[in-house]
């Protein structure tokens, strides 16, 4: 089978996997987050709702696509869904919280922003957000649901674009690029020129081991 036609069909079998889901519930939301691996800054997670009539060509689990394709995807599913919702939980809930706890503090904001009620509810992976709705976990469901894709998308679009402010910021960190995750170039940066406020303190304790207490970030004056 040609490639575009095999993306195509398995794109389709994500809506028909929420079509299916429908007969348990006639309105279903999908829910997926970003940024539970990275060293700072927010977590993000997003909620989709479609109907039956929706089909948006190219829907996939984030991670699969281009940052082009996912920019040009994040206002496609904004314009089409019937409803979606953006939550966030910041780096003090996150450490106040832990982080599993803090994602869905970041779920439950993004499902109170849709604009309906939805009758079942479908996370990504197999830990159950505390939701006042019927749940359903989905073990890679980025690649088994449309809703479910939609929501990473949305999740990742969001936490990206924010990444790029954080950048802005702290230069020195290329964060624009990096997002934020633990590679050398951050650790470097750690090293040379200290833990910002924004860091989330609790994930560089393994690293504080290895090569010592970070200093603090001091911002350079404008």
């Amino acid at each position: 089978m040609e490639k575009s036609l095999l993306k195509h069909r398995q794109c389709e079998q994500r809506f028909e996997f929420d079509r299916e889901k429908r007969q348990k519930g006639k309105i279903i939301c999908g829910i997926d987050e970003a940024g539970r691996g990275p060293w700072i800054g927010r977590v993000y997670a997003a909620s989709v709702v479609f109907d039956d009539k929706t089909f948006i060509e190219g829907i996939d689990d984030s991670k699969k696509l281009s940052e082009a394709k996912r920019e040009e995807l994040f206002e496609e599913i904004k314009k089409r869904a019937v409803s979606y919702g953006i939550g966030y939980a910041e780096v003090e809930e996150i450490e106040r919280l832990n982080i599993l706890e803090a994602t869905f503090l970041a779920m439950e904001r993004a499902v109170k922003g849709l604009s309906v009620v939805p009758d079942l509810v479908l996370v990504d992976g197999n830990r159950e957000p505390k939701l006042s709705l019927r749940v359903e976990t989905v073990v890679k469901g980025d690649s088994a649901s449309a809703s479910i894709a939609a929501a990473s998308i949305l999740a990742k679009v969001s936490r990206d674009r924010y990444m790029r402010e954080i950048d802005k910021k702290y230069p020195e960190f290329s964060f624009a690029s990096n997002k934020g995750y633990g590679t050398k170039a951050h650790i470097d940066a750690l090293i040379n020129y200290g833990v910002t406020p924004d860091h989330r303190r609790s994930f560089l304790k393994k690293s504080e081991v290895k090569y010592g207490a970070f200093k603090e970030y001091k911002e350079k004056a404008k």
